[in-house]
């Protein structure tokens, strides 16, 4: 933990905007050096321009790329196109322009020259293609331009197939392998035009407009609870407003500053800025206003992620408000398939499997990624989708699709819902979930690793492991795929009947990320932990 974590920014804690954007146009990527190579991670391809790792060679590369694909895909309806509030995203959305519409692309760009939250775009590829007649337009798909939280200088650029949710790793690898051949060739094969003939859509209005479809205003406006929104400085900050006003809840948006440097927040834990609404020291600021509000949450900058604070118990771990949004909803939302699974990602809490166990429902378990429980989305296979990150969606009220991408905003609507119809916070009902189910502990840890290390481990099999007992509990299961899906996680899960870790390489550092729970409290976790290290070494060779 940083010495100034959960302190407010500094003068020397902020970016210089200006040679942010400069050293966007001016750095040229050498595609020879990795660190400047296009990379597309579970959210699409991130860097600084600062570090020549996001700059406009890249986007324009990116996104001859994604044109390219998309016509061998035989996807020829419109690419619906938006940004959010990093000082990066601007310029990145005008360069994607100029692309697309040289090579005749039909863009859909905001209406209002606003900023666009990631679940708006999915929502609108998602309304466009199951419209048969905007259908028979063609399929529309589209690039989202976000780091989502990740700090001020960095810039993100995602691509949302037909499906509307993130691309899978076949499409990401060919995109991003195109990319770079393009940007070794001097980025000949590149088309550039003036923006000009670009069609506009409004996001914010048929988001909004739909939300009725799945959250129920009616009981929060009855309820007469006092919710607070806090942007956190992103795409969200011109949507708060819309629904506050269009369905009448008793709705303040508690900071409405929208500013490149986000001068304003707290620094996480490392002492960095970084727009994390799980992240009490970056969130420091919003949880002083704890006491005013009955519901008080926070978005990350592409609203993807949600924070919830409740005046009983302050930031909830994102775990537990998972495992309290899906007891709530698998018992209030009666047009859902009485079949529909409960999504998690392997390295999400187990009080997710109790709850699910206890609901009778199938516990649908997949990989890191959000990507995976889209086929279940769009067709209702599964109710409720959710990562540890804080990242979730579900169904509308009618069991069909709403996004499939994660949705921030729609989880903290959910957490006034759950407020306004049971009486109760989401924190009294998490500590019901722990008299129910036992108290989980629950942390990530990072253990050095060589980048040799890092591949083996990516690659590792259950069989390599020949632990049988894991802190004084007998192996119940040694995981390199997940349950759900049979799909690789690119790293190992161990499981007791109390207690479980994860190991998965770190993308971008020399270390791994251990994940680690135990039902027998903290000092068991850290005996968990202890092994799982030795567990994963010794299953290297080491």
């Amino acid at each position: 933990m940083h010495e100034r974590a959960g302190t407010p920014a500094t003068e020397a804690d902020l970016i210089d905007v200006e040679a942010l954007v400069r050293a966007y146009y001016d750095l040229k990527p050498d595609a020879s050096v990795p660190a400047q190579r296009v990379a597309f991670g579970t959210s699409g391809h991130r860097g600084s321009s600062l570090s020549t790792s996001f700059n406009e060679d890249h986007i324009l590369a990116i996104t001859q790329a994604i044109v390219e694909y998309r016509t061998a895909q035989g996807i020829t309806g419109p690419l619906f196109i938006g940004a959010d509030t990093h000082a990066l995203s601007a310029p990145a959305q005008t360069t994607a322009l100029d692309v697309l519409v040289a090579n005749g692309v039909r863009v859909l760009a905001d209406a209002y020259d606003d900023f666009v939250p990631t679940p708006a775009l999915s929502h609108a590829i998602l309304k466009w293609n199951n419209d048969p007649a905007r259908r028979a337009e063609g399929e529309a798909d589209g690039i989202v331009i976000t780091p989502s939280h990740n700090p001020p200088q960095d810039g993100g650029f995602k691509y949302n197939p037909p499906h509307g949710g993130p691309a899978d790793s076949d499409a990401t690898t060919w995109i991003a392998n195109r990319a770079n051949e393009l940007i070794a060739g001097g980025l000949e094969g590149v088309n550039q035009a003036e923006p000009s003939g670009v069609e506009t859509y409004d996001f914010r209005g048929e988001y909004v407009a739909d939300l009725e479809n799945i959250i129920d205003f009616d009981a929060i406006k009855r309820s007469g609870i006092k919710i607070g929104a806090d942007p956190l400085g992103g795409a969200s900050v011109h949507y708060w407003a819309a629904i506050r006003d269009r369905y009448g809840i008793d709705l303040e948006v508690v900071n409405e500053r929208v500013d490149p440097q986000w001068a304003f927040m707290t620094l996480d834990w490392d002492g960095k800025i970084r727009m994390d609404p799980s992240s009490p020291q970056a969130m420091a600021s919003v949880l002083a206003n704890a006491g005013r509000f009955d519901i008080l949450t926070g978005n990350d900058a592409d609203a993807d992620r949600h924070g919830i604070v409740t005046p009983d118990g302050g930031l909830m771990n994102p775990n537990h408000y998972l495992a309290v949004a899906i007891e709530y909803l698998f018992g209030h939302r009666s047009g859902w398939r009485h079949d529909a699974s409960i999504g998690k990602t392997l390295v999400s809490s187990s009080m997710i499997d109790r709850v699910a166990a206890g609901l009778g429902r199938h516990l649908w378990e997949v990989p890191v990624g959000f990507k995976w429980f889209v086929p279940g989305l769009v067709d209702g296979s599964v109710g409720f989708g959710g990562e540890e990150s804080a990242g979730a969606s579900f169904l509308r009220f009618d069991g069909t699709v709403w996004t499939t991408d994660k949705d921030g905003i729609l989880l903290c609507l959910l957490a006034s819902e759950i407020r306004a119809v049971t009486g109760k916070s989401p924190s009294e009902l998490y500590r019901a979930l722990v008299a129910k189910y036992g108290d989980p502990a629950y942390e990530r840890t990072d253990a050095p690793a060589t980048p040799e290390q890092k591949a083996a481990l990516g690659k590792l099999d259950g069989d390599q492991v020949h632990a049988t007992e894991l802190a004084g509990q007998p192996i119940t299961a040694k995981l390199s795929h997940a349950p759900g899906n049979g799909a690789a996680i690119g790293g190992l899960k161990v499981t007791t009947d109390d207690a479980w870790f994860a190991a998965r390489p770190s993308g971008t550092e020399d270390v791994y990320k251990i994940y680690a729970e135990s039902f027998q409290g903290p000092e068991h976790l850290k005996v968990v932990q202890a092994e799982a290290q030795r567990i994963v070494t010794e299953a290297l060779g080491g």
